[in-house]
Parts: structure tokens; sequence; C-alpha cells
């Protein structure tokens, strides 16, 4: 116990007061460095959520485009007049044995 109070005691009693500064700086800038990672990090987050609304819009679209061409009528339509094909009328079955 004695120790100990020489080592606070020493050199005029201000080894406490110096390590207590010492150790207020430190968490100052400790907590500095948090807000600034925080707002890094917030800003990341903002940009994402971004990024999905636009890729959600653009999801719909797409799933909207893919509806309408795929849509029988369209289909049929194209088939016909741009590739010149007809629905057959007489069925023939063949048959391969094994």
């Amino acid at each position: 116990m004695r120790r100990f109070r020489e080592l606070i005691e020493g050199r005029g009693g201000m080894l406490l007061p110096l390590a207590l500064i010492f150790l207020v700086v430190i968490s100052a800038l400790a907590v500095v460095r948090t807000k600034h990672e925080n707002r890094v990090l917030v800003n990341q987050l903002n940009g994402m959520r971004s990024e999905k609304e636009r890729l959600n819009m653009e999801w719909a679209q797409l799933q909207l485009e893919e509806a309408t061409l795929s849509h029988h009528a369209r289909v049929e339509k194209n088939a016909r007049e741009q590739l010149g094909m007809t629905e057959p009328h007489d069925y023939v079955v063949v048959s391969s044995k094994p």
C-alpha cells in the first residue's frame, strides 16, 4: 500500500492527475473516432437503401416487360408473322421402340 502511495504521490503528486488527463484524452479521441465511423456507416447505409430502391423499381419494370413479351397472343402473332408457323391440323404420332 505504501509503495502504491509513493507511486501516486511521486514527482510532487502530479502522476495521478497526469494519468487521468491522459485517459480522458484517449477516451475523447475514441469517442471522436467512433462518431466518425458511425457517420461513414450511416452514409453507406443510406446509399445502399437508395440502390435497393432503384433495383426494386428496375425489377418491377423487368417483370412487367417479361409479362408483356410472353403474353400468349403476342407469341402466337410473332410465330405466325415472323417465323411463318401455323397450327397443325393433322396430327401424326410416331412412336419409337427401344
